[in-house]
């Protein structure tokens, strides 16, 4: 099959309705992927050697590209480097509205990145639209507050009035980021974002099968005023160039695995450079016993099933109360059942592919083995090669267990297990039961039990009547893992912060912090200690 044979394909429904034949003269990927595109998209990008990337719709090959060797990667930060200097003395302000307008032309523009996000990563279109949402919302956030979140700052000196304390934020240097594959704009440039505009210069190696969309936006920052240099991406094998732009990085951004969480964090250490991680999850939605129970159903499919599941903050394990999990599990199936697939370009599909053959296996061997071991497909359970080569249909196994692979590994895929529940503390404790912390759910029509509830779960972030979206989209909040999902946060004063470094300068004034005054020791002992005393009195801080 070609891929303009499978990106004209019908979108396929998983139940009974499925959808009418892809409008005629719909794009395909060589109608997006140009080799003038590849051209201006690849301009700066170092590489002695050549690689290639692919499209999950059809497996075909979407794009030779260049491969960087480590002397290309030192080289980029040297370039890098350069850069960083000019353009951490440009007034912050001036950094700032680079971020604004690049906001205005990623939404003029956004058919253009929408149609490379599906074809690297075989999403849905509208799961696709998620990332220009997040991405536009980061922008525009730290657009308008990193000259607030940045500015020198005044703090109460050891001796008030005396000393006089300011605290000032430098940019680090040159950051090193290492992007994954699943949402190839919002974990490129959407975590770049702040880095740029605290005044550093980034390294950016983002997974070479989804490298186009992240090349598309440094070419739209470079067209909204970043100098070209202070934006180096540099591809090739995770192995071979990961530690490389961890060797000579001023501060390490990674999104990926636990395994290679741990790798990074490691190289990071052994050279006392800063490190912010976001690695697996194996999130839970619970369900209470007051919950809307269509609503809760209709939620769940959004929060199991986004980006087919490839997303490290979507729900792979269902705590329902047993009081309404039958009528739960009832909606929840015929909504599955009824969602479409497809590879169109265009809006329609619920939901798309997997990234490759790699996620299709895990997805194969997590679903047929619980199923060896007694649980029961409720919905979906079957690999679909007649849409495309890496399908797998949305599913929802019941009578789920320990020791099944489902249970405690992440998935990664458009799977996931329902279990009962008799008491909200049975329910918590599960939902805690796992080495992961980064995202969770709760359903319930009592705001003040779902806000105890939450409180108690250990993730990151917590939904109440949403799966994911709320927590991730309000970007004045710290969004990150706790346990082995990882450390430090993105969004809000942390997601900016992270990437200065904190400079306190105290200017003593009049008096010096030792005897004076022909004070000896003991009296200059005494007098400080009074004040002590008189401080706390009158409560300073």
């Amino acid at each position: 099959m070609t891929d303009s044979q499978a990106l004209e394909q019908a979108t396929h429904s998983t139940g009974t309705n499925p959808l009418a034949p892809a409008p005629e003269g719909a794009r395909t990927a060589a109608d997006v992927v140009t080799p003038e595109l590849i051209a201006q998209l690849t301009r700066g990008v170092a590489g002695s050697g050549r690689t290639a990337n692919h499209t999950p719709f059809t497996g075909e090959k979407l794009a030779d590209l260049p491969e960087s060797t480590p002397e290309d990667v030192q080289k980029a930060f040297a370039a890098a480097r350069t850069a960083q200097a000019v353009w951490a003395q440009t007034p912050v302000r001036q950094r700032a509205a680079v971020l604004l307008r690049f906001h205005d032309l990623m939404l003029e523009r956004q058919a253009e990145v929408l149609d490379l996000i599906q074809l690297e990563t075989g999403k849905a279109r509208l799961h696709a639209h998620e990332e220009v949402q997040a991405v536009a919302v980061a922008a525009r956030h730290y657009g308008r507050m990193a000259p607030a979140y940045l500015k020198p700052k005044r703090h109460t000196g050891a001796i008030p009035t005396l000393t006089k304390v300011t605290e000032l934020r430098h940019p680090r240097g040159v950051v090193g980021q290492i992007a994954p594959w699943n949402y190839p704009l919002e974990l490129s440039v959407g975590d770049a974002l702040p880095a740029f505009v605290a005044g550093n210069a980034v390294v950016m190696k983002p997974d070479t099968e989804t490298c186009l969309t992240a090349l598309w936006a440094r070419d739209l920052l470079i067209e909204a005023g970043l100098p070209a240099d202070v934006f180096q991406v540099v591809l090739g094998e995770g192995p071979v160039v990961g530690p490389e732009v961890v060797k000579h990085a001023d501060y390490v951004s990674f999104t990926g695995s636990t395994r290679t969480g741990r790798e990074v964090a490691q190289g990071a250490a052994a050279r006392l450079v800063g490190v912010s991680l976001e690695l697996g999850g194996k999130n839970a939605m619970v369900v209470l016993e007051d919950a809307d129970v269509e609503k809760a159903a209709a939620g769940a499919v959004r929060a199991c099933f986004s980006s087919a599941g490839q997303l490290c903050i979507s729900i792979e394990r269902l705590y329902v109360h047993e009081s309404v999990a039958d009528a739960f599990v009832e909606r929840f199936a015929a909504r599955t059942k009824a969602m479409r697939l497809g590879t169109s370009l265009a809006y329609g599909a619920d939901m798309g592919s997997l990234v490759g053959e790699r996620q299709l296996e895990t997805v194969k061997r997590h679903v047929e083995e619980a199923v060896a071991k007694g649980a029961k497909v409720v919905a979906g359970g079957t690999a679909r090669p007649d849409i495309g080569p890496y399908f797998y249909e949305p599913t929802i196994l019941d009578g789920v267990e320990p020791p099944m692979a489902v249970c405690t590994e992440e998935t990664f895929g458009p799977v996931v297990s329902i279990y009962r529940f008799k008491t909200d503390d049975e329910a918590i404790e599960h939902a805690n039961s796992t080495p992961y912390g980064l995202n969770s759910s709760v359903w319930t029509t009592n705001a003040r039990r779902g806000r105890e509830v939450a409180a108690r779960l250990r993730t990151g972030t917590v939904n109440i009547n949403e799966g994911y979206a709320p927590a991730y989209g309000s970007v004045q909040s710290p969004m990150g893992g706790m346990k082995d999902s990882g450390l430090g946060r993105r969004h809000g004063s942390e997601g900016i912060l992270k990437y200065t470094e904190a400079q306190t300068i105290a200017h003593q004034r009049l008096l010096p912090m030792a005897p004076s005054l022909g004070m000896d020791d003991e009296r200059y002992a005494a007098f400080m200690s009074r004040s002590l005393r008189v401080m706390k009195a009158l409560r300073f801080r």
